[in-house]
């Protein structure tokens, strides 16, 4: 759908007419819903959304723009990224499509590769790419052994002020949680998060010091004032179970910070009993999750010769139902981990609902890209449609949900503060002089 006109010249005020909107991304306007679809009139006043009205009832002197039933979701949340390891396949294949192999491929790509003007020049590329499909809102993942956990930390410190008025960022500290050992290493490291306005991040993993670990991690990040974002159970072993750990830890530790936990795949290889006992403890704990449906599709259950038996993804509905905070995300792009993807949250939904079965129904599934991810990160101001927000909105030719999740909605249009922006995707040979061509 091509659009004659979003915002006419010079004009302060107009209205985004006949919009089709995911009401679950809607605040405080309520009106006859079919699949959680509402219609609706956006009212735009210097950049601000002013009012919500029903079709036909903004100002008739107001400039409009009629989008014919065309969907209007708010800018996305991507809460789970990992925008150091972004576009360095061409250079550092994984040699097999498993996790070790994507480790391997990883820390030898690391050592060889990343400095400061490497990681920036692919963090950079990638949040160009975000910005044109429509996100507003990341958070990433960096790997931190050292020195590299200072080298990312530096870049991402700079990449967030340069970006602040086009994407939000976040940034965890990825690493084995087993080298919280060097003491004076995890100190340097905890310093570092702390300063940079970061969050403690780590990798669990079964072994007979994982609650004392656990302990630790929780106690740096409570008298340190961080947040903490872990990556748990990424593994087809049912008898994975450091997130029942993590819940038990944070529940010991009266820790009242936010923590979130990525994958926790093993969560559904386990039997129903016991995966339902580590669903209420999470649900009691106050953990939120994240998928990641297409890296873990990717990822497990890869063997040579044999057709994976599951889809790699964790207890996604029985969380929710539970009560637990539940979004997905894109995880790694072009990198060992995830040889595809283009920090595309339309693509990540729409893998999430058919991975996931989102559908039947699809009344509140817009809500993982959009506001739970949002409330997640502690920013309940994105990831909606609300009087008095920014007009940070993507507009899509799709009037109803066969039509949005059919397509790759490479026609949309993205709205910052109002203004219509350029969606123009960076040429993948700019890497060519870091990675390769």
């Amino acid at each position: 759908m091509t659009y004659s006109f979003i915002s006419p010249p010079n004009a302060g005020r107009f209205v985004l007419s006949n919009a089709t909107l995911p009401a679950v991304a809607v605040a405080e306007y309520h009106a006859p819903a079919a699949e959680g679809l509402v219609k609706a009139d956006i009212v735009i006043t210097d950049g601000i959304i002013s009012a919500v009205l029903p079709p036909g009832e903004a100002p008739v002197e107001f400039a409009k723009s009629d989008l014919k039933d065309g969907m209007v979701w708010p800018c996305f949340a991507d809460m789970h990224t990992h925008l150091d390891k972004g576009h360095i396949w061409p250079r550092n294949a994984n040699p097999d499509g498993t996790f070790m192999g994507a480790l391997e491929a990883v820390r030898a790509d690391r050592e060889a590769h990343w400095s400061a003007a490497d990681v920036r020049k692919r963090m950079e590329f990638s949040l160009r790419s975000a910005y044109a499909h429509g996100t507003s809102l990341i958070r990433t993942h960096l790997d931190s052994l050292a020195p590299q956990h200072r080298i990312s930390f530096e870049v991402f410190a700079e990449l967030r002020e340069v970006w602040k008025d086009r994407i939000a960022l976040q940034a965890v500290a990825l690493f084995p949680m087993d080298n919280m050992v060097d003491t004076a290493y995890f100190a340097d490291l905890v310093a570092v998060i702390r300063d940079k306005g970061g969050l403690m991040g780590g990798v669990t993993r079964m072994n007979p010091d994982l609650d004392s670990q656990l302990d630790t991690l929780f106690k740096a990040a409570a008298d340190n004032g961080l947040d903490v974002d872990l990556h748990v159970d990424e593994t087809d072993d049912p008898t994975a179970e450091t997130l029942k750990a993590i819940a038990e830890a944070v529940l010991r530790n009266r820790f009242d910070g936010k923590v979130t936990a990525g994958h926790c795949c093993s969560l559904a290889r386990q039997d129903e009993d016991t995966a339902k006992r580590t669903v209420e403890l999470v649900a009691k704990a106050g953990i939120s999750i994240v998928s990641l449906p297409m890296c873990n599709m990717y990822l497990q259950d890869r063997y040579p010769g044999r057709t994976a038996r599951w889809r790699g993804v964790t207890l996604f509905k029985e969380l929710a139902a539970a009560g637990v905070a539940t979004a997905v995300a894109s995880d790694n792009t072009r990198d060992p981990f995830y040889a595809y993807g283009d920090l595309d949250p339309v693509e990540v939904f729409r893998e999430a609902v058919r991975i996931l079965h989102l559908d039947h129904p699809l009344d509140t599934a817009a809500r993982v890209v959009t506001t739970s991810p949002a409330d997640i990160l502690g920013r309940p101001d994105m990831g909606r449609i609300a009087v008095g927000a920014a007009a940070d909105l993507v507009l899509f030719s799709a009037r109803r949900w066969s039509e949005f999740l059919s397509r790759p909605q490479s026609d949309r249009v993205v709205l910052r503060r109002g203004k219509v922006i350029d969606r123009s995707l960076p040429d993948y040979r700019e890497l060519d002089s870091v990675v390769g061509a």
